[in-house]
């Protein structure tokens, strides 16, 4: 049964140097050694947004999207391939003075382009870049290495679209003083409509209010709908590490089926599942610490999209119909966008569901309390490094019975391990004897071999939960601890860390009962080794959380040991 037991965690070990050796070669752009996937291709080399695909006015589950420059054709062609829709009107080209409008707050620097009056560009004024922290972090941009824009505009019509010129006028920076920066474009005449977005800036917030305005200038009613689009390349973030891999791609939330991640591979494949029509929730596009969401007004019907634009790009975004508008009047709908950081707090205060853009996997259940009392314990200690050690101490105390018995049952197997070692030697040419014996034995002595494997197995889900909570949370970024640790997010620059916690996992192995079999006994001493490798290149945060452990175990395997009166004794491996 003692062999059992450590088969089992040799699958577990296995089974995840497969994955984590699966995701190095998808981030390193080779194809999965175990798990393959369908190669996606690379983004054209202009990279750039130009002609819409527009869709079918009566088909919402289709909407305009943008199209990379590189063969991508005129807007009337494109349109034509879509049953039912006329191109929107073009101003000539002699006329048309396309801009960069760059706006910036206290935490946000803006770039919008005049055309469409798309949001194009995000920097982030307290969060560094993660290669060179000098520089601001960059969520959207669009660039001739890499597209990810925002986008809305009108179908049903030759109505203005995220293609059409738009009119600025507004400030373009927050004063001293100033709470609210408000930002406006404004179409010509489309089809017999105008179309005017009003973009309000609020100090410290990454959210931002979006109010469409369409006027009927024509002489016919008219039944646009509104779109909210985001587009993305289909590329990993800039630093992801090729240890660990966190979700990348577009994400669709509704009060029915919750929150919906979408694989850029799935909406390739036509094979994309998520909710389409509901009055509820958001999409958004999620990477690790960061996320980018449109969010429509509770209790307003829309459908969700989500669509493979034009040579890696993608498009997930909603449509919602606007009420027949008479001549001479005019209807609005309020959006919300969000561009900013997975902060919990602040997400949860947005939108119901959108603090689940940070992904915490099918964990979530219990990563979310173990966020909440961590951001409490932050909330005394003001060391995030400080609070994860409190954070464990936390838990091993609430563990401390069942990791009580866990020891003792390796106590007991330790102090009988004599005998089973003198009896395996003298039975090993008869190995259903040596099972007999071995069963009796456990008997006489009252020793269950798998006592010390079960109440480790119930909390390993909850320490997994932690591991993405500290993975996850943007709060580590930049977050020193003590001395040579300025930054949780990142691996300890002098190994420190790493090597501090390999010593403690041999310790800890050292203290363990030595497998029966030899060869079981060398794997489970080069099994630390081997394991310890990939610590030296995660986050500093999630190695000082696993030296606490570590640390807490052997202390408290120790005084068990000594208690039951089963002296600590180091097992060393013979490799001769």
């Amino acid at each position: 049964m003692n062999d059992i037991r450590r088969t089992i965690l040799w699958v577990v070990f296995g089974f995840s140097m497969v994955l984590l050796w699966d995701q190095w070669q998808i981030h390193n752009g080779n194809k999965a050694t175990f798990f393959p996937k369908p190669t996606v291709a690379a983004p054209a080399s202009t990279g750039a947004v130009s002609d819409p695909a527009l869709p079918n006015p009566n088909a919402a589950a289709t909407p305009p999207v943008t199209a990379s420059s590189a063969g991508a054709s005129s807007p009337t062609s494109a349109a034509a391939q879509v049953p039912g829709v006329v191109a929107p009107a073009a101003a000539p080209a002699a006329l048309i003075s396309r801009e960069r409008i760059e706006v910036s707050t206290d935490v946000l620097k803006l770039s919008f382009d005049t055309e469409g009056g798309s949001l194009v560009h995000t920097e982030f004024l307290k969060f560094g870049d993660l290669s060179d922290s000098k520089k601001s972090f960059v969520l959207l941009d669009e660039s001739r290495t890499r597209v990810y824009v925002a986008q809305t505009g009108l179908i049903g019509g030759p109505f203005a679209s995220h293609k059409t010129p738009l009119k600025f006028s507004g400030e373009r920076a927050m004063k001293e003083g100033q709470n609210e920066l408000v930002l406006r474009f404004e179409s010509d005449d489309v089809g017999g409509l105008k179309l005017i977005k009003t973009y309000t800036l609020t100090r410290g917030s990454y959210a931002l209010s979006v109010k469409h305005e369409v006027q009927n200038t024509g002489s016919a009613p008219a039944s646009p709908q509104l779109y909210v689009q985001l587009v993305r390349d289909g590329n990993k973030p800039d630093g992801e590490s090729s240890f660990y891999s966190t979700f990348t791609g577009p994400a669709v939330y509704t009060d029915a089926k919750k929150f919906q991640k979408i694989e850029f591979t799935d909406i390739e494949k036509n094979k994309a599942e998520f909710e389409k029509t509901t009055q509820q929730g958001y999409v958004a596009m999620v990477q690790h610490y960061f996320a980018a969401a449109w969010l429509l007004p509770p209790d307003t019907a829309r459908e969700n999209f989500a669509r493979k634009v034009d040579n890696n790009l993608y498009a997930v975004g909603m449509i919602t119909p606007l009420a027949e508008i008479a001549p001479g009047q005019s209807k609005s709908v309020s959006a919300t966008f969000f561009a900013g950081p997975q902060e919990e707090n602040m997400l949860e205060s947005l939108a119901p569901g959108l603090e689940l853009v940070k992904d915490y996997g099918w964990l979530t259940l219990l990563a979310k309390p173990l966020y909440w009392l961590l951001d409490k314990l932050f909330g005394f200690i003001q060391n995030w490094g400080w609070s994860i050690v409190a954070l464990v101490v936390l838990l091993k105390l609430a563990f401390y019975w069942l990791n009580a018995k866990a020891y003792s049952s390796m106590a007991k197997m330790k102090a009988i391990n004599p005998r089973i070692m003198e009896m395996r030697e003298r039975l090993k040419d008869n190995p259903q004897q040596m099972q007999q014996e071995m069963m009796r034995i456990y008997r006489e002595e009252k020793v269950n071999p798998m006592g010390g494997c079960f109440p480790i197995m119930v909390q390993i889900p909850v320490f997994i939960a932690l591991y993405w909570v500290l993975l996850s949370s943007v709060e580590m970024r930049n977050a020193p601890w003590v001395g040579w640790i300025h930054d949780l997010s990142a691996p300890d620059p002098y190994f420190i860390l790493p090597v501090v916690m390999t010593l403690s996992t041999m310790l800890q192995t050292a203290l363990n009962p030595a497998p029966p079999d030899p060869m079981q006994a060398k794997m489970m001493w080069i099994m630390p080794l081997v394991f310890s490798v990939m610590f030296f290149f995660f986050p500093s945060g999630l190695v000082l959380y696993w030296i606490t452990n570590n640390i807490l175990s052997i202390a408290q395997q120790w005084v068990i040991n000594t208690r039951m009166g089963v002296p600590p004794q180091f097992n060393l491996p013979k490799f001769n």
